[in-house]
């Protein structure tokens, strides 16, 4: 899927007998960026940085990875990359890259003792390219959703992008889906309030192995919106926001305290904009990104 913001560019490492990998969006210099977490459970790194109110404005990449916890090991090795590069914030001892990372939980479906490592997340900056592939591969290569009823209803996840423009104005949703939610019917909402909803899990049944079905903290939507606006920290984090609203516009039920959803906002600076255009672009391109990502074996 060719990235419609000038600059950015996107890598994946996949190990597919492991379902695991990782996936790097590299941003231009000087991209200010903020972000949202609204599930219970996140994984992440470098996200206090991205609240508006702290110092550094510029991320100069965001790494999605599997692995859970383990796989935020992935951005040191994106760091190393951009150090050779001269990226990042200035210090009198050099400059730090400020790379930002999100994990999902995918342990439990290929090998849970191969994660996103720092040799990963070096191969997948440098295989970094604005026409990546989607689907099962990087941060999407062990993603599942639908678990929330039980595995035996679960479904392929994976990488999703989509791209959606407005004159000179381009936003891009990337997303690694590994929700315990599944693919919203656009009925659903009616149907809870009218009674007719079908789709409760058994909070009684077990899975195979005697365990609850409510698996603490294995699952995870994590992505990115970025966008050649010109655009503040404030404004990325309404942005962030809204990638998080069409998430649930995707996915039913989201957030949950087993998700450790989060969404990173990012803006080059290169068009002027105003904000409230920038969130609608934002979450229609992310509603669309969860969509497409189910089911897609590509790559």
């Amino acid at each position: 899927m060719k990235i419609a913001v000038e600059g950015v560019s996107v890598g994946h490492w996949t190990d597919l007998e492991a379902r695991t990998g990782c996936t790097v969006v590299r941003l231009p210099a000087d991209t200010v960026a903020s972000g949202e977490v609204r599930g219970g459970a996140p994984a992440t790194r470098e996200f206090a940085l991205l609240d508006p109110t702290r110092m550094v404005g510029a991320v100069d990449a965001v790494v999605l990875s599997g692995g859970s916890a383990f796989g935020l090991a992935a951005a040191d090795g994106v760091m190393a990359v951009l150090e050779r590069e001269g990226r990042g914030f200035a210090t009198p001892a050099g400059h730090v890259p400020i790379v930002v990372g999100m994990s999902l939980y995918d342990l439990s479906v290929g090998s849970a003792i191969v994660r996103p490592d720092p040799a990963a997340g070096r191969l997948a900056a440098e295989a970094a390219t604005d026409d990546p592939a989607v689907g099962q591969v990087g941060a999407g290569a062990g993603a599942m959703v639908g678990k929330w009823r039980g595995p035996d209803r679960a479904r392929p996840g994976g990488v999703g992008i989509v791209n959606v423009r407005r004159g000179a104005l381009a936003v891009t949703a990337i997303v690694a889906n590994n929700a315990a939610g599944e693919p919203a019917d656009p009925g659903t909402t009616g149907a809870v309030l009218d009674g007719s909803f079908d789709g409760w899990p058994d909070r009684e049944a077990s899975a195979p192995d005697g365990s609850s079905l409510e698996r603490e903290g294995t699952n995870t939507v994590i992505g990115v919106v970025v966008t050649n606006a010109k655009l503040d920290k404030v404004a990325c984090r309404l942005v962030a926001e809204g990638a998080h609203d069409g998430l649930a516009r995707a996915i039913t039920p989201p957030h949950m305290r087993s998700d450790g959803d989060a969404f990173v906002a990012a803006a080059t600076g290169l068009v002027d904009a105003h904000v409230d255009d920038v969130r609608l672009m934002g979450l229609l391109a992310m509603e669309q990104a969860v969509r497409e990502s189910v089911g897609s074996i590509e790559g």
